[in-house]
């Protein structure tokens, strides 16, 4: 932890990964890829302005037939095949990333060159103290340094440096994690992308397990009433006929 000289532990759900070089490949070619405007374009020979007269007659010149001064083969004409405005952007799954994130993150860990920061020590912009805590650490630039949005203080006393960038954990690529050779992170932004590489949270409350909840207890239903069933004429008439009796106002038959 820079300038308290003390150490964290890391989670080993989002720092001890082993390193998956095709997916980190993949990621950083998808966030390339994403970042890319894809705003280039170039006119066909029916965007070109002009050529719509025949340059010369079709024969009797000796020269070769040509329809259009805006054909791709002349100066001035169309292009062929040239790039136009599209999205560069392609899907990457989701566990995918978080893999890719856990190898970037193991890495830094494995190397030693990733260090916590206290935020709440920059109560004002200060660019020297910034400075002293980087050159006290020893880690080589580029060094990627990574807050809360809250974390302001802290912002601007890093972006002002040479070979350090500044960004949000929100806007933390991979491409970003790949090519710092130097992590910083605050407290607050080492959880948040703990809990985004797929592991738990390394704050205290974080590791805490939740209270189990007391089973409620199960009531006992109400036992169903026996009800005496009414009798009907078919019910009567039934039992009598089993017992022999003749049904009430019924008169018996020789």
């Amino acid at each position: 932890m820079l300038g308290a000289g003390k150490t964290i532990k890391l989670k080993d759900g989002a720092f001890a990964a082993p390193w998956h070089e095709p997916l980190v490949h993949q990621s950083v070619r998808a966030e390339q890829a994403a970042r890319r405007r894809g705003t280039a374009s170039t006119k066909t020979r029916g965007l070109v302005s002009g050529g719509g007269a025949k340059p010369w007659r079709q024969k009797g010149t000796g020269r070769a037939r040509a329809g259009s001064s805006r054909s791709p083969i002349w100066t001035g004409g169309g292009t062929v095949f040239g790039p136009h405005p599209r999205s560069y952007t392609f899907k990457v799954n989701r566990k995918e990333q978080r893999a890719a994130l856990r190898s970037a993150l193991s890495l830094h860990a494995q190397r030693g060159s990733i260090a916590v920061l206290d935020a709440s020590v920059f109560t004002a912009p200060k660019t020297s103290d910034a400075a002293d805590l980087l050159d006290d650490w020893g880690q080589p630039f580029p060094t990627l340094v990574v807050l809360c949005t809250d974390e302001r203080d802290a912002a601007l006393s890093f972006r002002n440096l040479a070979g350090v960038a500044v960004l949000t954990h929100e806007n933390v690529g991979i491409v970003d994690l790949v090519g710092a050779a130097s992590l910083v992170c605050s407290q607050t932004a080492l959880d948040a992308l703990t809990v985004r590489a797929g592991g738990a949270s390394t704050s205290e409350e974080a590791q805490q397990a939740p209270q189990a909840k007391a089973a409620k207890p199960k009531t006992a239903r109400p036992a169903k009433s026996t009800a005496a069933a009414e009798s009907t004429p078919a019910a009567a008439a039934g039992a009598a006929a089993v017992s022999g009796e003749t049904p009430a106002g019924e008169e018996a038959k020789d």
